[in-house]
């Protein structure tokens, strides 16, 4: 049986890919990596080969990727160690929370959950 996670990818669908971006970098305190591939816009997520976690990208493609607030919901890692930290951007930058930061129990730590400024449903955790 295998160990490592099961996640490969993952695209989180925008409309303003440059909004998007704004929006991200910011909460998230990251630089994406922007590429064109082919009809795709996408802009990367920092990560490392050997790294915890999957990485992924925001995607701009109109004609199939479309920002819902009902698909799958992901979960970003809080790095500050505290998701207040990032969640308090989430207003500020144009995005909407939806659930409060959430004891999900004394083990697993923390969660919340908002609205991009695409209208994709996110979540944070941490430990704090």
């Amino acid at each position: 049986m295998r160990e490592n996670n099961v996640v490969g990818w993952f695209e989180i669908p925008v409309s303003d890919i440059d909004r998007a971006i704004r929006f991200y970098e910011t909460v998230f305190d990251v630089k994406l990596e922007r590429n064109q591939m082919g009809p795709f816009d996408m802009a990367w997520f920092p990560f490392k080969e050997d790294g915890l976690g999957a990485p992924g990208s925001l995607v701009c493609y109109k004609d199939s990727y479309k920002p819902s607030p009902d698909g799958v919901l992901i979960y970003f890692t809080a790095h500050s160690g505290d998701l207040t930290n990032e969640l308090d951007k989430v207003e500020e930058m144009g995005g909407v929370i939806l659930q409060d930061k959430t004891l999900i129990n004394e083990e697993t730590g923390y969660m919340a959950i908002f609205l991009d400024t695409e209208g994709n449903r996110i979540a944070i955790h941490s430990r704090k």
